[in-house]
């Protein structure tokens, strides 16, 4: 029962954590309009968002103990909240470096994109234990009372850093070929991947595959040295996109001619 009810608050925080963040989206996104940054408040949102509900779900998984089938369909269902609430935002520094290969970014934006997806995963490191400090469940008690300690998966750095590289590679690729779907077929299966990413990569890293949310959830956790999170979790998705860049974009990507023109 008591699990029950942990469970139920943390599905509370989920959606809180949803609905504030589109509410301050849309908000900032009339307010902003005029003034150009509504894409930088929206990328800054959209990954708090993200950054957010995926500590409670680490928690539910690591102090509440909940089966792993739950924790998948939870995973399944917050990526299908977040590929249909991101609107335009990216919320993946490594992702943001495809879409500048794609020329859907200069490179001055996706840095600016970067930088408000970097402060969103600080400041999520910063809310999320004020929210666990009010103890509104036995779990969050629980966790309060460890001093939010968490142990990092990673037993082998290369063998981690390989998962990510996989991972990074299989989602983006996910991402890519399903471009062409209608928006809400197109995000379960992107959900899908990533599930199946998380359920094959968890044990090893958490399956992160993303920089900004890897800061946020990862590098305060005990057990490994800042190079090795680096190594991980920074440069392992970076390597993964780049692989998915040089062997799926690439040979399908119009090369610029000296005349101007494309060169198929």
């Amino acid at each position: 029962t008591k699990n029950i009810a942990d469970v139920a608050v943390s599905l509370v925080l989920l959606a809180v954590v949803v609905l504030l963040s589109d509410l301050v989206r849309r908000m900032l996104g009339r307010v902003l309009a005029q003034t150009g940054f509504q894409v930088h408040a929206a990328e800054f949102v959209s990954t708090l968002q993200l950054c957010c509900c995926t500590h409670e779900l680490r928690v539910l998984s690591d102090v509440g103990k909940i089966e792993r089938r739950f924790a998948h369909t939870l995973t399944y269902v917050a990526a299908v909240v977040h590929g249909l609430t991101f609107r335009d935002a990216i919320g993946n520094p490594a992702c943001t470096l495809v879409h500048t290969y794609r020329q859907k970014l200069v490179p001055s934006a996706a840095l600016w994109r970067i930088a408000c997806q970097f402060a969103a995963a600080a400041t999520a490191r910063v809310l999320m234990p004020l929210a666990w400090s009010l103890g509104v469940s036995s779990m969050h008690m629980r966790h309060r009372a460890g001093e939010f300690q968490c142990t990092s998966p990673i037993d082998a750095p290369l063998a981690a850093t390989a998962v990510e590289i996989a991972c990074a590679f299989a989602v983006q690729t996910a991402v890519t070929h399903t471009r062409s779907l209608e928006e809400k077929y197109r995000v379960h299966a992107v959900a899908a991947v990533i599930t199946t990413a998380v359920y094959a990569g968890g044990p090893s890293t958490g399956a992160v595959f993303n920089p900004a949310l890897a800061f946020s959830t990862q590098f305060r956790c005990d057990g490994r040295s800042l190079s090795e999170y680096c190594l991980v979790y920074w440069l392992g998705p970076v390597l993964g996109i780049v692989h998915m860049c040089a062997s799926v974009l690439a040979p399908n990507y119009p090369v610029p001619c000296d005349n101007g023109g494309l060169c198929v």
